[in-house]
């Protein structure tokens, strides 16, 4: 039996995730309010992120932003598109 959530994005109870997804503080927030389909909402964010700003996930600023996005995304006023982003 899964474990649900009142999910923050989708203002909803929803299936919950099985494990915290990042690691610290914000992966136990992210564990405790987060449902399984906003989650994969921000992997699919954080992918184009990643490819429209050309980011190397193993670069220490990429990451730092990509944490910044992730907690706006959730818990903040959302994270921004890139300003040129035209969806394919």
């Amino acid at each position: 039996m899964s474990r649900t959530v009142h999910c923050v994005l989708l203002k909803k109870e929803a299936p919950g995730l099985d494990r915290a997804p990042y690691p610290g503080p914000l992966g136990e927030r992210i564990y405790a309010h987060v449902s399984q389909e906003a989650w994969a909402r921000w992997v699919g964010h954080q992918t184009m992120l990643i490819n429209e700003y050309r980011l190397t996930p193993v670069d220490p600023k990429a990451r730092k932003f990509l944490e910044q996005e992730m907690e706006k995304f959730f818990f903040g006023a959302g994270s921004d598109l890139p300003e040129d982003y035209r969806p394919g």
